[in-house]
């Protein structure tokens, strides 16, 4: 019974080989028509075998596809162009403001020697000041320490400013240490005109030790 039922089976096979060639063959065809691939030359025998003429491959003349070649190449190289005018303006607008930003640098950092100087200028004139100041004190509490006459002949030979800074001196160092200042009699043993231009100077001027 197997061997009645193999030449059915073998029988089946071939007609579904055929059936399959015939379905790829129809797909070629088909598939060449839409342009979706190109079997023309293949097909051309097959064509001619049922009585039509194949269809040709468009050919593209050489200089036509040279021409499109050349405008694509051209289309290219504008666009690279393009890209580097671009790159060298980011490239010139970057230098640009590295510029200015190293002037603004340069600007700040003489801004900041200025300052410095000026900062070192007053710190000298204070440090200067507080020397003098210090000085005057100890000027002062010295003559406060002497006899009074003896006290008196050395404020008579000092200038004007200094002897001002030293009553005003002693007058501080009074109130501060709450004791009775001297200088109302300094003032009475020094001649009376050198008391009264004293006394007019330390009214119209501020405390000052320049």
């Amino acid at each position: 019974m197997a061997l009645h039922g193999r030449p059915g089976i073998i029988g089946k096979m071939i007609v579904l080989l055929v059936l399959i060639l015939v379905m790829a063959a129809g797909g070629i065809v088909w598939f060449d028509y839409l342009n979706l691939i190109d079997m023309k030359t293949v097909l051309a025998p097959f064509y001619r075998l049922i009585g039509r003429e194949g269809r040709s491959q468009v050919e593209v003349p050489l200089e036509e596809s040279l021409s499109l070649d050349a405008e694509r190449l051209t289309v290219r190289l504008e666009a690279l162009e393009l890209r580097e005018l671009e790159m060298e303006k980011r490239e010139q607008g970057m230098l640009t403001r590295q510029a200015e930003l190293e002037q603004m640098a340069q600007e700040l950092e003489e801004r900041q020697k200025a300052l410095d100087e000026r900062e070192n200028s007053f710190n000298a004139l204070v440090e200067q000041a507080e020397i003098k100041e210090r000085n005057i004190e100890q000027y002062a509490r010295y003559l406060n320490g002497m006899p009074p006459e003896r006290a008196v002949g050395i404020i008579t030979a000092m200038d004007d400013q200094a002897a001002i800074d030293v009553l005003r001196m002693t007058e501080d160092i009074a109130q501060r240490e709450g004791a009775t200042s001297i200088v109302s009699y300094w003032l009475s043993l020094l001649p009376p005109e050198r008391a009264a231009e004293l006394q007019r100077k330390m009214a119209a001027r501020p405390p000052s030790l320049n």
